[in-house]
């Protein structure tokens, strides 16, 4: 098993883990990413601030740890058997993703961050629910898409 991939993801967990529990103690606020996506959107004014700060500290993040070695995964590119520098592949999928993650958040009343993370850690029964639904949709997507879609 590859240690350094492990080492990531123990730290990359525990600095989202870091992040949630800092908005909580000095904003106040659940780290749902969906709903603050949301907030920054539909809302506007001096007191909506904190949101975009948010947002772009996860964007810059990744940025910032680049040079440490530490980099975004790429392995979706091989899931729809279609080159990984093409359009499709590169764009097309994360916005298509994106937009159903927003259908599913909005159907579920929250994200994997505002329910994996907070809700859990706070051990609310409706989050671990939502999680592990939605951790069974993810399972399921999965399947199809590598073993049942790759396979054609």
């Amino acid at each position: 098993m590859n240690t350094d991939f492990l080492l990531q993801a123990f730290l990359g967990g525990g600095l989202i883990g870091l992040g949630a529990f800092i908005l909580m103690l000095f904003n106040g606020r659940i780290a749902g990413i969906s709903g603050i996506v949301y907030g920054a959107i539909s809302n506007s004014g001096k007191s909506n601030l904190w949101r975009w700060y948010f947002l772009a500290g996860l964007v810059i993040a990744p940025l910032l740890t680049t040079p440490f070695g530490f980099s975004l995964p790429d392995t979706f590119a091989g899931s729809f058997n279609v080159p990984a520098d093409s359009f499709f592949t590169r764009y097309l999928v994360i916005v298509l993703g994106g937009l159903l993650v927003g259908f599913g958040t909005n159907l579920g009343s929250g994200c994997t961050s505002g329910h994996g993370i907070c809700g859990i850690s706070r051990l609310s029964s409706r989050s671990i629910l939502a999680t592990a639904i939605f951790l069974l949709s993810a399972i399921i997507t999965v399947t199809i898409i590598k073993h049942v879609l790759g396979s054609l």
